[in-house]
């Protein structure tokens, strides 16, 4: 064999090893591509997109000719390297060729082109695509036998098999982790409203309701007067209509309906009956997502909330669940119309006691349980096992609380001290 020859074959050699490497990164290539991206290419008409997923419908077969091309160009490659180091070294020249070769492979034809292809699936697998396309229509009869063995030792080994792409559904979990990793690619705000519209179906009504002490309503047992000066007042546009107790709900009276009736001499209380909605009564363990179709059904934005007897627990609305999606529609709490929440000027902030748990998670950036009581004054008297007598200091959940105010068998006002460090709940 003269130099002529040794120069061929060498060439030869180089070209198998990037073969080796073309096959290599293009697997890998192919199977990093992010299914999702993938789809929403080529909805968008990318021509690259829509060729891997031509060949991502049937792995089997995309990988049987990504194999059958590489094991062909390595096993070709092996011969000539052996040739040539029996011409250059005689029978020593096998071993030094195993030995050359495995690491030339290793080193330029699979570790580096495969990481490469990891880091930038698409650069790899979309030009790599052209070449694939054509190779599978050319090898598919030897691809086909080949899928035929393997996929029945599959179905023997009690593997179930399907296409490539299969159906790619996200868990809602699996969703949530998409949506928390998107970084910069999606704003915060936007990032924390696809996490709630997730979370809607582990709170329900009862989670968000106005308590029925705190609901607003019409008593058709008071006075005609007393009634349009309630009505005159009211920072609501819809309130509830009963008799005597709130249990007792008539109906819904929109104040926009009774506006032009105010300065009316004639207003009396069947007036106002006849401009009530009946009630939409709402059971207290319906989810947010359920209610939130409910109300879009029944093409309402207020709701009575009952429990399991009929007893009416409270309200729910309309912007009670897009708050839970969007947040408080005021971000200033200091400044909010409920003066629930009261930051002070030493760092500390003076809570209301029947202010939602949630509420309170929100405006302060708390991890307070949702799962129990609904209310601080709850949650505080939950811990205690007892309504206190006196005001005292505890540490819970990691919070410093203060009671200001006991009355009436309720914690009326907390002080919230800055958080400790994590520790486990107890009372000082």
């Amino acid at each position: 064999m003269n130099d002529a020859s040794l120069t061929a074959l060498g060439s030869i050699l180089v070209l198998l090893i990037i073969l080796s490497a073309f096959f290599s990164s293009s697997e890998t290539g192919m199977m990093a591509l992010n299914r999702y991206r993938l789809k929403h290419l080529s909805k968008e008409g990318h021509r690259g997109a829509r060729r891997a997923t031509r060949l991502l419908e049937r792995t089997d077969q995309l990988i049987g000719v990504i194999l059958i091309g590489n094991n062909f160009v390595n096993i070709f490659a092996s011969a000539i390297a052996t040739l040539i180091a029996v011409r250059i070294w005689g029978d020593a020249g096998v071993a030094i060729a195993t030995i050359a070769l495995t690491i030339t492979i290793l080193i330029f034809s699979e570790v580096t082109p495969k990481t490469l292809a990891a880091l930038y699936p698409e650069r790899i697998a979309f030009p790599a695509s052209h070449i694939l396309g054509p190779l599978l229509k050319i090898f598919y009869p030897v691809v086909w036998v080949l899928n035929l063995i393997t996929n029945n030792l599959l179905r023997l080994m009690g593997v179930r098999l399907k296409s490539g792409s299969g159906e790619d559904h996200l868990s809602r979990e699996e969703l949530r982790t998409l949506v928390n990793e998107s970084g910069s690619m999606l704003p915060g705000r936007h990032q924390d409203m696809l996490i709630s519209i997730l979370d809607l179906e582990k709170v329900t009504v009862n989670d968000i309701m106005v308590p029925r002490n705190e609901v607003i309503g019409i008593d058709l047992e008071d006075s005609v007067g007393e009634i349009l000066r309630l009505i005159r007042g009211s920072q609501h546009t819809r309130l509830p209509v009963y008799r005597g107790d709130i249990n007792n709900t008539v109906g819904i009276l929109h104040l926009r309906n009774v506006s032009r009736l105010l300065d009316d001499d004639e207003v009396n209380k069947a007036t106002l009956m006849q401009l009530c909605r009946e009630p939409y009564f709402i059971p207290e363990s319906t989810p947010l997502h359920t209610q939130l179709f409910n109300f879009q059904k029944e093409r309402r934005r207020i709701g009575i909330v009952v429990d399991e007897y009929g007893d009416v627990l409270g309200i729910a609305t309309l912007e009670d669940i897009l708050e839970e999606i969007v947040g408080e529609f005021t971000t200033d709490f200091a400044s909010s119309s409920s003066q629930d929440i009261l930051p002070q000027s030493d760092g500390t902030t003076i809570v209301d006691g029947t202010t939602p748990i949630r509420t309170l998670n929100r405006a302060l950036e708390l991890q307070l349980p949702t799962d129990g009581p609904k209310t601080l004054n709850g949650l505080i008297t939950e811990y205690l096992e007892t309504i206190p007598e006196s005001n005292l200091c505890l540490n819970l959940y990691g919070l410093r609380l203060e009671t200001l105010q006991i009355k009436d068998n309720v914690i009326r006002t907390v002080r919230i001290h800055p958080q400790l460090a994590a520790a486990a709940p107890r009372q000082q």
